[in-house]
């Protein structure tokens, strides 16, 4: 059962895209947080470039006035500490009272690692001193201990891919979890249809997630075989009925013909008597030919003709069946010739002699019975690829592209609907069309070369 490894590959495929877009997604998301925050991530360099714009006068030190305006705008204050006496020496004027205005070394380094009273602070280098930038209260934090292993550093990608290949793996493990259910519900599903689609019983356990759809497939299942049951009930029916039709006639039809003949034949009769009784006898003919056609293409649809194949010369066959129609004495109109290429002698085949020269017959008869003018009637056998064809064509009045279309589509035999125009009651080219298919071959309907109609019989061949 190919479907469910093919829908698990789908699930397996999705998970997976899903969990590659997700990862994605969040390292794009990441990277624009990122982004987004990196404007408000430099308050070092704000309090490097407060100290390069530092100068030192004679009153005093003195701001340049873009720096003052930019710590005006982001509400941040400063203080500049002298090297010398690590005294206050200048300071803006938003300086909160609780900032002390004389630092020992400890003071200066805990305000460079942290905070002056809740404020972050951070430093900047001066010529003669140390500039501290204070910015308002939790607008950064700050890692106060920024020391890490080196050997966490350095393993820290693969720390990450360990992660990550974990992540990868619990998510699809709860993925499968998840979708165990369905799939288990999804297989004796498949396989009920498949089942359907071949035609055999089927009974799906009602349970699981579809339980509902295994119901529909089940009374699907039972209604078809109540169906086929009925049908095959039919089937034999009708065999049975045409097989005992058929034999209730051939007794008083023999009676008819065997006195009509012998009417034919008494010369005591009047010339048109005997006229009237051979067309008894000829139409009787009919009848009978149309009666054993019609149970052999019923015993050929129910596979109910014995089918005896056996390995013969398939070109041995048909010269036989050109032989004997020719003579029948059938009419002067019609002449049979035999076209096939005389290296070829020995074409095996594994076949039903009786009913392959029957289909042969049928064809020849079928040229007859249309062409009320006269024609002439190619035989030709051919060999293409390990395959043999056999061509009956003649080149009488032929048959239109939408007439070929309809014998390829429609059925044969017994079309009787209330179109009385459209009727039609031959069984030849359905008795040739059921002898091939029993027999493993083809038959295909088309417009000879000559111009008239032309069928080809393809057979397998088999190795001489």
């Amino acid at each position: 059962m190919k479907s469910i490894p093919k829908l698990i590959r789908r699930f397996v495929g999705i998970m997976l895209l899903s969990l590659i877009l997700l990862i994605i997604l969040n390292f794009v998301l990441l990277g624009m947080y990122t982004l987004n925050q990196a404007p408000n991530a430099y308050p070092w360099k704000t309090a490097q470039e407060v100290a390069d714009q530092l100068s030192k006068w004679e009153s005093g030190y003195v701001l340049d006035e873009a720096a003052a305006h930019e710590l005006q705008e982001s509400n941040a204050w400063a203080v500049f500490i002298d090297n010398t006496t690590l005294q206050v020496v200048w300071q803006t004027d938003n300086l909160p009272e609780a900032v002390p205005m004389s630092y020992s070394a400890s003071d200066i380094a805990r305000l460079t690692r942290g905070y002056i009273d809740g404020y972050p602070t951070f430093t900047g280098e001066a010529e003669n001193g140390l500039v501290v930038l204070g910015c308002p209260r939790d607008s950064f934090w700050k890692h106060r201990w920024p020391s890490w292993d080196y050997h966490f550093i350095a393993n820290l990608p693969k720390t990450i891919l360990s992660v990550l290949g974990i992540n990868a793996i619990l998510i699809f493990i709860i993925y499968m979890s998840a979708n165990s259910g369905l799939l288990k519900s999804v297989k004796p599903i498949v396989g009920g249809i498949q089942a359907l689609s071949a035609n055999e019983e089927v009974h799906v356990r009602e349970k699981g997630l579809l339980s509902e759809l295994t119901v529909s497939i089940n009374k699907t299942s039972d209604i078809l075989q109540t169906q086929n049951r009925q049908l095959r009930k039919r089937e034999a029916a009708r065999a049975n009925w045409i097989a005992g039709v058929s034999h209730d006639i051939r007794t008083p039809l023999s009676m008819i013909m065997g006195y009509a003949g012998q009417l034919e034949n008494d010369q005591r009769l009047p010339e048109e008597d005997r006229v009237k009784a051979g067309i008894i006898v000829r139409q009787s003919e009919r009848m009978r030919n149309l009666i054993q056609d019609l149970n052999l293409a019923s015993k050929l649809e129910y596979n109910m003709q014995p089918i005896h194949p056996e390995r013969q010369n398939l070109i041995a066959v048909i010269r036989q069946v050109a032989v004997d129609f020719i003579n029948t004495n059938i009419d002067e109109r019609y002449v049979i010739e035999w076209e096939t290429d005389k290296a070829l002698t020995f074409c095996p085949v594994n076949i039903d002699k009786d009913l392959i020269k029957r289909a042969v017959s049928n064809l020849l008869q079928n040229s007859i019975n249309h062409n009320d003018q006269g024609c002439h009637i190619h035989v030709r056998v051919s060999v293409e690829d390990n395959a043999y064809t056999v061509a009956v064509a003649d080149d009488g009045i032929g048959a239109t592209d939408e007439q070929i279309e309809k014998l390829k589509s429609e059925p044969h035999y017994m079309v009787c609907d209330e179109n009385a125009t459209e009727q039609r009651h031959g069984l030849g080219l359905l008795i040739v069309r059921q002898i091939l298919f029993a027999h493993g071959g083809e038959m295909q309907i088309k417009h000879s070369e000559c111009g008239g109609f032309e069928v080809d019989l393809r057979l397998p061949g088999l190795t001489s």
